[in-house]
């Protein structure tokens, strides 16, 4: 990955991941995986770009959710954190989207680094 191409990315996966945080602040359980999933998919098609790369919607869903589902069977505990802690008030607002950054940042890169193996050949 080339440093334009590192610069890039991460201003895609930060801008992106705080998106998704604010979805997350959103105190409804279940909000904020829909709210991930729509982040991702978006994310992956930016990504993409930067790569030379193009994606149809429907492939950038499918590899958002593997990056998704991915990053949640790495990090079980963080997932059900962030959506038990929005039953709490006030706390729950805090806690989901700081969880949420951190998980989209993750997915994020790996699928950077997916996505740049794929398109560099």
């Amino acid at each position: 990955m080339t440093e334009d191409q590192k610069k890039k990315c991460r201003a895609i996966v930060h801008s992106h991941a705080a998106a998704a945080a604010a979805g997350n602040a959103v105190p409804v359980p279940g909000l904020g995986i829909a709210t991930d999933m729509v982040t991702m998919t978006s994310m992956a098609m930016s990504l993409c770009a930067v790569f030379g790369g193009s994606l149809t919607e429907e492939a950038a869903k499918a590899l958002a959710i593997a990056s998704i589902k991915n990053t949640m069977l790495k990090q079980p505990i963080k997932t059900l954190s962030k959506e038990l802690s929005k039953f709490i008030p006030f706390l729950g607002q805090i806690v989901a989207p700081s969880i949420s950054v951190v998980m989209l940042e993750a997915a994020g890169w790996t699928l950077a680094k997916e996505l740049e193996a794929k398109f560099r050949a």
